[in-house]
């Protein structure tokens, strides 16, 4: 096996391809700015890898961060876009709390 396709495996096998939500917060910030991130209470962005990830956990995800953040009952996806996020989880879908 080559080194690059070793240099892949391993680099699948890591939790650097696991989902996130991303939901980066400015501490001290007011709460107008207080979400650099893509997400929104009432609007979970997920980063997410193609290869390594199934849309139903992505779903899962965002009905759970709808709830936590009180703003929703589940999520409906409103679209995607590519090559946005991280290089190992360069994908995002977004959502959209309903009640």
């Amino acid at each position: 096996m080559s080194g690059w396709a070793l240099l892949l495996l391993a680099v699948a096998g890591c939790s650097w391809t696991d989902p996130f939500i991303d939901r980066r917060r400015e501490a001290g910030a007011e709460p107008e700015r207080l979400y650099v991130g893509r997400s929104r209470p009432d609007a979970p962005v997920i980063c997410y890898n193609g290869w390594t990830t199934e849309f139903a956990e992505l779903q899962q995800m965002a009905d759970e961060e709808c709830i936590r953040q009180g703003t929703g009952f589940r999520a409906e996806p409103e679209g995607q876009e590519f090559f946005v996020c991280r290089l190992l989880t360069p994908a995002i879908w977004k959502f959209r709390c309903v009640k």
